[in-house]
C-alpha cells in the first residue's frame, strides 16, 4: 500500500510545500496538498491544523507543513490530539525527530532551510524507523498529555 503524506504550508512555505511534495511524489507517496497554492498572505495556524487533522483523522499517514521558520505551524499541528510534530532543519534532526520521537508531521521553515537540505532532511525522516525501547515510554507520556491525563 502507497503511504499517504499530507502536506500543508503557509504563503512564505508553499514555494518549498510545492517542490517537496513534487519530491514526494516521485518517491512514489500519494500526496494529500492541503494547500495553499499561492503567495497570497494566509495565515499558517489553518494548515498546520488541516494537516494535523489528515494524519490524526486517518486520511494520511504522515505530514509536512512548511511555513516561514517551520516554528509556528509546528506549534499549530501540535494542537491536534494525536500528533508529534517536530521543527527540522537537517539531516540529523529530522531523524532523531523519527527514531526518538515517533514523529509523524515534519515541520520545515523555507526561510531557514535550502531546499536540497530540506529534500535530504525529508528522506531521512521517511527512511527512518522509530526505535521504540527507551523512548517508546516518553512518547507514551507525550499521549497522555494528549489525552489530559497527564
Amino acid at each position: 500500500m502507497t503511504e499517504r503524506i499530507a502536506i500543508g504550508a503557509d504563503h512564505a512555505g508553499v514555494h518549498l510545500k510545492d517542490a517537496l511534495g513534487g519530491h514526494l511524489a516521485d518517491r512514489g507517496y500519494e500526496v494529500i496538498d492541503l494547500g495553499t497554492h499561492g503567495t497570497d498572505r494566509v495565515d499558517y495556524p489553518d494548515f498546520g491544523a488541516a494537516v494535523g487533522r489528515a494524519v490524526a483523522g486517518g486520511d494520511a499517514d504522515l505530514g509536512l507543513c512548511v511555513c516561514g521558520s517551520g516554528i509556528g505551524i509546528a506549534i499549530a499541528a501540535n494542537k491536534v490530539p494525536g500528533i508529534r510534530a517536530a521543527t527540522v532543519h537537517d539531516q540529523t534532526s529530522a531523524r532523531l525527530a523519527r527514531e526518538h520521537n515517533d514523529a509523524n508531521v515534519i515541520c520545515i521553515g523555507e526561510r531557514l532551510t535550502g531546499e536540497e537540505v530540506a529534500r535530504d532532511a525529508l528522506d531521512a525522516w521517511l527512511d527512518a524507523e522509530f526505535q521504540g525501547g527507551r523512548h517508546a515510554g516518553r512518547v507514551a507520556k507525550i499521549s497522555e498529555l494528549d489525552a489530559g491525563l497527564a
